[in-house]
């Protein structure tokens, strides 16, 4: 056989695997069920864990509410190991989609980012591409890419679009043990364990990411630090705990 031959076998076999690579990417839920349930103490508090309502659960369904606590639980996301947070999730997705927990929800700023996280194109752009396929893209393929990433994310249930969720904060996992810092996972991840007074951005020096996100400038001087980013997702956090918000019954 010719090493033309042989060459075009191969780019037929690379373009086959991409292709099911985002096949398996957009089927593939994280299916797995939590780990082994807690002892001694611990159990005492999953059981309580269980009993406690959901904030801002009278948003979703049942099965959304199952499914961010599965996130949660099995990336460790809460102030302590094993003690797991949904109520922040919960909590970061409100603001992300001004309490509408809508999966097709987009950036009015402009930025492209879209549903309940608020995925930026290049974010959405490798959940359906490989590394190698993405490399091979020139700058305006990768913006229409992305823009397509974003569309099939938009076009999906919030159920499902929260499979991504859990792909996005997958190599986080075991990082985060505050409010602030799992916001921070979604909003500005160099923040990650930063004190509060961190600056995030500035009107002068990244006016465009400031604009996008002026709603953040509690005292509007023009610095948008981490800890008024913090204050408005705990402040909403204690809105999605009022009883008008949580579902009567929706407990694991």
């Amino acid at each position: 056989m010719s090493r033309e031959a042989l060459l075009g076998i191969r780019a037929g076999l690379v373009a086959a695997v991409e292709d099911l690579d985002r096949l398996l990417a957009e089927l593939a839920p994280p299916a797995a069920s939590p780990g082994p349930s807690p002892s001694g103490a611990d159990s005492a508090w999953a059981d309580s864990a269980a009993a406690t309502p959901l904030a801002w659960s009278a948003k979703v369904s049942t099965v959304f509410c199952d499914r961010v606590r599965w996130i949660c639980e099995n990336l460790d996301i809460g102030s302590k190991p094993g003690r797991p947070a949904p109520d922040w999730l919960m909590t970061w997705i409100a603001w992300e989609t001004g309490r509408s927990f809508r999966a097709d929800i987009r950036n009015m700023a402009g930025s492209g980012a879209t549903g309940l996280i608020q995925f930026m194109p290049d974010t959405a752009l490798h959940f359906f591409h490989t590394k190698a396929a993405i490399a091979k893209m020139t700058k305006a393929q990768r913006q229409a890419a992305g823009r397509a990433a974003c569309d099939r994310l938009a076009a999906l249930t919030p159920e499902d679009q929260l499979n991504y969720v859990y792909r996005y904060f997958k190599p986080y996992a075991g990082r985060i043990r505050s409010l602030a810092d799992g916001y921070m996972a979604i909003l500005w991840p160099a923040a990650i364990g930063q004190p509060l007074s961190a600056p995030l951005w500035d009107r002068t020096s990244r006016p465009t990411t400031y604009r996008q996100n002026a709603g953040l400038d509690v005292d509007k001087d023009g610095v948008i630090t981490k800890g008024e980013a913090a204050a408005k997702v705990t402040a909403l956090l204690a809105e999605g705990l009022q009883p008008a918000n949580v579902a009567r019954g929706n407990v694991a």
